[in-house]
């Protein structure tokens, strides 16, 4: 059922109060790396870290008493099923949540303490749609989807109200896509008002469903593969969500996973905030050039969610340390008598490297017992420091080979 800009209206109406008002300040920082003037509307703010609980809130509202009564389920193990457990605590309507049997260990907790019914079910996410499916018509529980309900999309499209008031001079705006939901909503409402704002959005490219479904003219499922923005992981866009989406998005792109980290990285040094994979894409995609027309325009990033688990964080920064040239992993030849180690060192100083870790590898070295591999993760500053490394190891007569993102 296609919704409309009245239907976002009713929503940003029936949901204030309930749903904290977002701020979008300007970035300076972020704006001299991405080439534009950008300003960040901050949902990874709310009460669960994320702009869900906005289409959550006005799902539950819609319904009527008697449904209210009844409950509600969702299949989901992440932001859904935490702003949907949460609003329905505060709105007394009892939440089921359907979580793959590997879900977060911490988002179960989270919602469970939100006083949702968690029912851990299936190998993944599609095994715990069916099993939420069979329980909503077994229990007689509205079924809640996280991204192609109508008034999920109409939630979700209050956020694009929102900014023709913060950022009324605003002439772009950059929408993670996962399921299209949030790009639905956004995209409906800013276009209805003020047409001439263009609409971008970003997938990661291990999960292009969006842009598969342009290429098919409709949706079809794709095979996702792992990604940092887990968030946008969805195999087939949403049937609600496309149709509202495509007359209204003017481009759509794919970023590549060291982009999004690199963003994730950008976030946590220059605005100080941790953000999800997803909730970065949109800076990845201006970082990676993907969009040179927005150069010096005024662009606004949501920042869609920062539930990021704290064990994947660690590795996500490595990860855009190294897509920044500031880690560098590589190989070299050494002597493996007396006084080779310092030599090797000692040129290392020399090129102002610090070293991270370093092993040696004499069982698969070669024929050379005189010889040792040496495997090296060191600290650099940029691209151009990686180069004078380079050059400095092959100086002093040592062979190296570097992993292929620093070759």
């Amino acid at each position: 059922m296609p919704i409309t800009l009245s239907d976002i209206q009713s929503a940003a109406q029936r949901i204030h109060g309930g749903v904290y008002l977002s701020p979008c300040p300007e970035s300076q920082p972020l704006s001299a790396v991405a080439g534009c003037k950008v300003y960040c509307k901050l949902e990874n703010l709310q009460r669960t870290g994320s702009f869900k609980e906005r289409g959550a809130r006005n799902a539950l509202m819609v319904l009527d008493e008697e449904l209210r009564g009844r409950g509600v389920i969702a299949a989901s193990a992440g932001n859904h099923a935490l702003g949907l457990s949460y609003h329905g605590q505060l709105l007394g309507v009892p939440v089921t949540v359907v979580m793959p049997r590997h879900a977060p260990i911490n988002k179960v907790a989270t919602c469970r303490e939100l006083g949702a019914n968690i029912v851990q079910f299936g190998e993944d996410f599609a095994e715990a749609r069916a099993h939420a499916g069979e329980l909503s018509e077994e229990r007689k529980l509205t079924y809640v989807h996280g991204f192609d309900d109508p008034a999920v999309i109409a939630g979700q499209g209050t956020i694009g109200l929102e900014l023709l008031e913060q950022v009324p001079d605003m002439e772009a705006i950059v929408v993670p896509i996962g399921g299209g939901g949030l790009i639905a909503g956004i995209a409906l409402a800013i276009k209805s008002l003020k047409p001439e704002v263009k609409v971008y959005g970003v997938e990661p490219s291990n999960a292009a469903c969006y842009l598969s479904a342009l290429e098919a003219g409709k949706p079809v499922t794709v095979q996702t593969r792992p990604t940092l923005a887990d968030g946008l992981a969805v195999s087939t866009i949403g049937t609600n969500a496309f149709e509202v989406a495509r007359p209204h998005v003017d481009k759509v792109v794919a970023v590549d996973e060291h982009y999004i980290a690199l963003a994730v990285l950008r976030f946590i040094e220059l605005e100080k905030t941790v953000v999800e994979g997803g909730g970065a894409a949109a800076l990845g995609a201006l970082l990676a050039g993907l969009l040179p027309e927005l150069a010096g325009k005024r662009v606004v990033l949501p920042l869609s969610g920062g539930n990021i688990d704290s064990t994947v964080l660690g590795r996500v920064i490595e990860h855009g340390l190294a897509a920044d040239y500031r880690l560098c992993r590589f190989v070299a030849r050494i002597t493996d008598r007396p006084g080779g180690l310092s030599r090797f060192s000692a040129t290392l100083a020399q090129a102002g490297v610090s070293i991270k870790d370093i092993s040696h590898d004499r069982i698969f070295a070669g024929g050379d017992m005189s010889s040792v591999n040496v495997h090296c993760v060191v600290e650099t500053r940029d691209r151009e420091h990686i180069r004078s490394l380079k050059k400095a190891l092959a100086a002093a007569g040592f062979s190296s080979t570097f992993d292929p993102i620093h070759e």
